[in-house]
Parts: structure tokens; sequence; C-alpha cells
């Protein structure tokens, strides 16, 4: 999507370690507009998978999420990373690793939001190693739901999280796929340097 390879490149910042900072316009402040044609975008990608809800890890997958799942017509449900009062005593828990963390974090959901045979397409802002949407796709087969796509803003190739997912059988998409973060700032999108 030309739209969001624009701004990465003219707001994206490359902190190393294979970190991309777009805190200016998807991770900290959410441009809407901008989201909104994302998550058009995405829902035109899976308008054949007829989800019955859109599933996410806050708190930066909430904003591609709801605007998919506004086009979509179905509800999102996001998976917290903090345990609120309000959730019941049985719930879905899983550990995954956090990147830009720097260690594990629990994601959890409700089971009155996830349930058995429900069709759950998972959006995120970024695929990299695979690791949050795996812990999502746990969090989805714990409730006896099926994932039918899983779909990312951005994807950083270079990590292989694609692969870690194939043996989901889904289908997976992502809006920019990144091969390459130099130490320069360059940033290159697979099809050609940018």
């Amino acid at each position: 999507m030309e739209a969001l390879k624009a701004r990465i490149l003219k707001e994206g910042r490359y902190l190393g370690k294979g970190i991309l900072k777009v805190d200016s316009f998807i991770n900290h402040q959410v441009d809407p507009a901008l989201m909104m044609a994302c998550g058009e975008e995405l829902a035109r990608r899976f308008a054949g998978v007829q989800a019955a809800k859109v599933f996410t890890a806050e708190i930066s997958g909430i904003a591609p999420a709801m605007a998919t799942a506004y086009y979509l017509g179905v509800p999102v449900v996001f998976a917290r990373k903090h345990r609120p009062v309000t959730m019941p005593d049985q719930i879905f828990l899983t550990l995954t690793p956090s990147h830009t963390k720097g260690r594990e974090v629990e994601l959890m959901v409700s089971p009155e939001y996830l349930r058995a045979g429900e069709r759950v397409l998972i959006i995120d802002d970024f695929l990299a190693s695979g690791e949050t949407i795996l812990g999502l796709v746990r969090l989805v087969q714990a409730a006896q739901a099926h994932v039918v796509g899983i779909g990312a803003l951005i994807e950083k190739t270079f990590e292989g999280g694609r692969e870690r997912l194939a043996s989901l059988g889904v289908p997976v998409e992502a809006l920019a796929r990144i091969s390459a973060l130099h130490d320069d700032g360059r940033i290159e999108f697979e099809g050609g340097t940018a």
C-alpha cells in the first residue's frame, strides 16, 4: 500500500536491533485517515474469509484491527496484557516474547469474547518474528475457534515470521513488506529499495 510505505519512509526511524519506530502515525500517535485506509485495504483482502471477529493484541494492534473490523462489519476483540478486575476467573492465557519490551508478556482474553467455532481474523501492526501473532493463534485455538487469516500493516520479511505461520494454512497479508533496515537509515521494501 503506497500511502503506508510513503509514511514509513517519511517518518519511520530505524533504531537498530530490528526495531522500526513508527510512533508518529501507528504506535503512539495514530493517523486516523491512514488507519482507516489500511483497514479498508485489509478488509478488501480478507473479504472472502468470512470472519466473525477480528482479534489483536493491545495496544498497537487495536487501531488497525478496529479499522479492519469496521469495514468487515464485525466486532474487534483484543488480548489484554494486564488483567482488569472485570475479567472472569477463567480466562485464556499465553506468554509470548516481546521484541520491543525485551521480555515475555502475558496475553489474555475472556472466553465470553472468543467462542468455539468462531471464524477469527488476526490483525496486528507488525509481522516480524511471528511470536505475538502465534500467541494470538494459541488463544484462538484454546477457545476452539478457527483462525481464518492473518494481516499486518508492516512485515519485516527478514525476521521469518511469515514462514513460521505457514503451517497454519491460512492467508497472510501485509500492506508494507520491508526486506531490510540499514544502520544508515535506509529502508528497503520487498521488490526494490525505497
